[in-house]
């Protein structure tokens, strides 16, 4: 199944992409009775008894719940996920990433060149080893979380606002210490995951090598979307094109193969004397190539990002500075 969040009358409704995504079945309207329809979380936490549910709904459901997938108003498909998380599973966009930042705040300096070759001879902008070694992840704020179509908007003491192509893994049971052959039994589903970034904000804020923290936070900072692949639809979780186009021009196009770390693996990882909770999202990381801000690119007011994952969707958003004049 491919499940959305969809807005009717005010309210949040779950509904199921069906017809080759060109209409929406609500569950909600559906199956009112139904306590599973009643969110995403809801049905998140039902387990499979709530997933067979929807399959059922979705075999006889009245005409009146669908609606064409131009007239549904979508909005991220978790919209309160339980806990988020930004995961290291992909390393290769790191070290191109990191050579930009250093760049970045080369900039400013009277000799610019002579400036970054001195950050770069620090050695504080390779790959930290542990890194390769093991996933590593920072806390998102599972407050701003964005859907498809929402405007992203810089706050104002930002110009350099980019996004990050990621996978985001949608997690569907509670448990802890679990292994990483029994983790992929956690995952309820996949969806993309665009880790927004204001670059002029976090060149300076990572000086003080404590993370991104501030040049990740504004409003609506996370967008998922634009639904919720189950994970027996995905198919191979590693094997998707991810592509990111720009008004329409591809930027960049990569691979979930390039993945360093599995996602099995870190969930295995962070459970370890630790609890993994139903309704969590994680991010994957950045598949190369997958941001403006490591290719030399940099968004302008009023663009508009498309994100793709093969057997997912396209996630979209335009982009603002709120001091534009």
């Amino acid at each position: 199944m491919k499940l959305v969040t969809l807005r009717v009358d005010g309210a949040n409704h779950v509904g199921a992409l069906i017809d080759a995504g060109s209409a929406v079945l609500d569950l909600t309207a559906a199956a009112p009775e139904a306590t599973a329809f009643t969110s995403m979380r809801h049905l998140i936490s039902s387990g499979e008894a709530g997933l067979a549910l929807a399959d059922r709904v979705l075999d006889e459901h009245p005409i009146s719940a669908v609606v064409p997938v131009e007239d549904a108003v979508l909005r991220a498909p978790l919209p309160d996920p339980v806990r988020m998380r930004d995961c290291t599973l992909f390393t290769a966009h790191l070290e191109p990433a990191f050579q930009a930042l250093a760049r970045q705040q080369a900039a400013a300096a009277d000799d610019p060149a002579a400036e970054h070759e001195r950050l770069i001879a620090t050695g504080n902008y390779g790959l930290p080893p542990v890194l390769r070694e093991q996933p590593v992840y920072y806390t998102c704020d599972h407050l701003a979380v964005s859907g498809p179509d929402d405007e992203i908007v810089a706050p104002p003491d930002s110009t350099r606002l980019d996004y990050e192509l990621e996978l985001g893994i949608v997690l569907g049971r509670t448990a802890s210490d679990v292994s990483a052959e029994q983790a992929a039994e956690l995952v309820f589903g996949w969806t993309i995951f665009n880790d927004w970034s204001l670059r002029d904000t976090q060149a300076r804020v990572m000086q003080g090598n404590l993370g991104p923290g501030l040049g990740k936070d504004l409003p609506g900072g996370t967008t998922l979307g634009p639904c919720i692949v189950t994970r027996d639809e995905i198919g191979d979780p590693y094997a998707l094109e991810m592509t990111a186009r720009v008004n329409g021009v591809e930027w960049s196009r990569g691979n979930s193969s390039t993945i360093t770390h599995r996602v099995e693996d870190a969930l295995a990882l962070f459970s370890r004397g630790r609890t993994l909770h139903a309704g969590e999202v994680l991010g994957s990381g950045t598949v190369l190539g997958g941001s403006g801000f490591e290719i030399g690119r940099q968004l302008k007011d009023g663009d508009v990002v498309e994100l793709e994952v093969a057997g997912i969707g396209v996630l979209r958003n335009r982009v603002r500075y709120s001091n534009r004049d």
